[in-house]
């Protein structure tokens, strides 16, 4: 039987709607963080804006709230970077890449942990952190008092799992670099690798799919060989995109109509929709992304949305959000952008 050509309209409609961006969600928070696969927040007000632009009546407090209750965690996670994820994400997450962030760490920083028993650092880590969490740099006096150099600390998080505590890493105390560790923070269930690769896959598809398997290896920051065996556990659907290459989906994922309308948007920095896993979706048109992503901007700009793709960039300044669009606005769409802005400027006056 010939596989369905699913078009880039639909593939944009389709990654929109399980993001959440076709319409705000009532969604509970940790549901949503589930269905589009957690945030990326390496800027701690993102998650915040992120949120806000998908569930409706989302106010900042929210969050906060459930990172200190434990139903929402913050924590270095796919490719090495920070994501906020539910507590029930969180350790199959971490039992999917846990192996793979170890051995790029170990392939990167080769040099710099030349020598250094890790196994040593981790227990020294451990020990530390079971009295109380700690701070990015008592960390590092506290390994260097043990003859450790800073790249031992920096490796180490590949080690244990930890995460990070708040108030760090909120709106409030936007650095995140207070330390604990996470089966202090949370009860690990057991979960095997191969388990944690199979829910990666399952979260990737059900927040950015259909998609090819490469793209779900990327976003994971893993290889296409370690989730292929995951794949080949899973019930999927299979299509093809309009230059024949192949489209993994779970069975009744949404795939809307491709004229459905998308509503204007605003994203905050390092969104994973932007991000080169996604690019299938032109949500980021290839001409704008060196306006996006560069040299001086390695994290991206805040960005708003109009009929689904990438418009223009935004800022809040004094008081006020700020629109600076790419191209020429149709009136109708600068007055529904200038609405939607205000809204944005009473999340960071709330």
């Amino acid at each position: 039987m010939s596989q369905r050509t699913l078009s880039a309209r639909e593939l944009n409609r389709a990654l929109l709607a399980r993001q959440l961006l076709l319409e705000r969600s009532t969604l509970p928070l940790t549901r949503a963080l589930e269905q589009v696969a957690g945030l990326q927040t390496q800027y701690a007000p993102s998650a915040y804006i992120g949120l806000w632009t998908r569930l409706r009546d989302f106010r900042r407090a929210e969050l906060t709230e459930a990172l200190q209750a434990r139903r929402a965690v913050q924590a270095t996670l796919m490719r090495s970077t920070i994501h906020v994820v539910s507590a029930a994400d969180f350790w199959l997450l971490v039992a999917g890449i846990r192996d793979g962030r170890r051995e790029w760490i170990g392939r990167v920083q080769a040099a710099q942990l030349e020598g250094i028993d890790m196994n040593a650092v981790a227990h020294h880590v451990r020990a530390i952190l079971a009295e109380k969490p700690r701070r990015h740099t008592d960390m590092l006096e506290l390994l260097a008092a043990h003859g450790y150099p800073r790249a031992a600390w920096g490796a180490a998080g590949h080690w244990i799992d930890l995460v990070r505590v708040p108030p760090s890493g909120t709106w409030e105390r936007r650095r995140a670099d207070l330390y604990g560790l996470a089966d202090d923070w949370l009860e690990p269930p057991d979960a095997s690798a191969a388990d944690g690769m199979e829910h990666l896959v399952r979260r990737y598809l059900a927040a950015f799919g259909p998609a090819p398997l490469t793209d779900a290896a990327n976003w994971a920051g893993l290889p296409v060989a370690a989730l292929r065996p995951a794949v080949d556990r899973l019930q999927v659907r299979r299509f093809r995109d309009e230059h024949g290459g192949e489209l993994l989906d779970l069975p009744g994922a949404p795939l809307p109509d491709p004229d459905t309308p998308a509503p204007v948007r605003f994203l905050p920095t390092w969104d994973a929709t932007l991000l080169v896993h996604a690019r299938r979706s032109l949500i980021l048109p290839e001409r704008y992304r060196p306006r996006v992503f560069n040299t001086r901007t390695p994290h991206s700009v805040p960005t708003f949305l109009v009929d689904g793709a990438v418009a223009g960039t935004w800022r809040h300044d004094q008081g006020r959000v700020r629109l600076e669009p790419f191209e020429r606005l149709a009136p109708v769409v600068r007055r529904e952008l200038e609405e939607e802005a205000e809204r944005l400027a009473a999340l960071h006056a709330d």
